[in-house]
């Protein structure tokens, strides 16, 4: 009948707005996470400089190195 037909128009109305801002707040969420990445991953990338040059000047090897070799052969 004629209220059903208004009552389902209506939720169809309702969920498509609804899933319009759920995807709205994911695309949020991402951007926020690829931000927090991109900031960790210059902070290990600094701290992996610093290791690095400690290691230089010590004159120790750089276990860090030996590491990712074994993990890249993965």
């Amino acid at each position: 009948n004629d209220q059903q037909r208004k009552f389902y128009e209506n939720t169809l109305t309702v969920t498509k707005q609804e899933i319009s801002d759920l995807d709205r707040q994911i695309e949020e969420e991402l951007a926020k996470v690829k931000e927090r990445l991109a900031q960790l991953q210059n902070a290990k990338k600094a701290a992996r400089q610093m290791y690095d040059a400690a290691c230089m000047r010590l004159g120790i090897p750089n276990d860090l190195e030996a590491e990712e070799e074994g993990s890249a052969e993965i």
